[in-house]
């Protein structure tokens, strides 16, 4: 509340306002600037978290359970949970949740893996799945990219996303799109 009659108490109540926002700008993670990747067929991707713009879709087409939630480490190698277990059972398809290009389609220690480098930057995987694409394919939102299979507890499918080799982020996050500031 302004105090009209004290300008001193107005001082101190503006200038801590302004800490606090310097504070919370200081804290905020680096806004990332977009840059090309280009693969080895010659397609390239926008990357860089300013670049993700669209909202996505549910790899299982609908929503699904959630078994076992985000839950990332404190710091990159500690352990904790890098995405998400979806309680997709076994045999059913599974969909870009959004447009892409399939970066890698194979083995994984002993899970068969499938990840699609989307707009951004922002690489989503899915385990443990029989891939029906290969590396390099273009994929588009809906398309199917392979069937889940046993392998993983709780959940049957774990879908990770995540931007560079260790910024881990909730896919589930993506499904509700951009957040957009107004102004009051």
């Amino acid at each position: 509340m302004t105090n009209y009659r004290n300008p001193s108490y107005n001082l101190r109540n503006h200038a801590l306002a302004m800490v606090i926002v310097l504070a919370t700008l200081l804290s905020a993670p680096p806004i990332a600037v977009a840059s090309e990747v280009h693969l080895r067929d010659g397609a390239s991707v926008t990357s860089g978290p300013a670049a993700v713009r669209s909202k996505w879709q549910w790899p299982t087409l609908t929503p699904v359970a959630v078994n076992r939630a985000f839950d990332p480490p404190a710091l990159p190698w500690l352990s904790g949970h890098r995405g998400v277990d979806l309680g997709a059972p076994i045999g059913l398809t599974i969909a870009a949740p959004a447009d892409g290009i399939v970066v890698f389609s194979g083995m994984v220690v002993s899970r068969q893996t499938v990840s699609i480098m989307h707009e951004g930057g922002l690489r989503s995987t899915y385990e443990p799945v029989i891939p029906l694409v290969e590396s390099g394919d273009v994929v588009v939102a809906g398309q199917p990219i392979a069937t889940v299979e046993p392998g993983h507890s709780p959940g049957t499918l774990h879908w990770g996303a995540r931007y560079g080799p260790d910024e881990y982020v909730n896919p589930l996050r993506m499904l509700v799109g951009p957040s957009v500031l107004k102004p009051w």
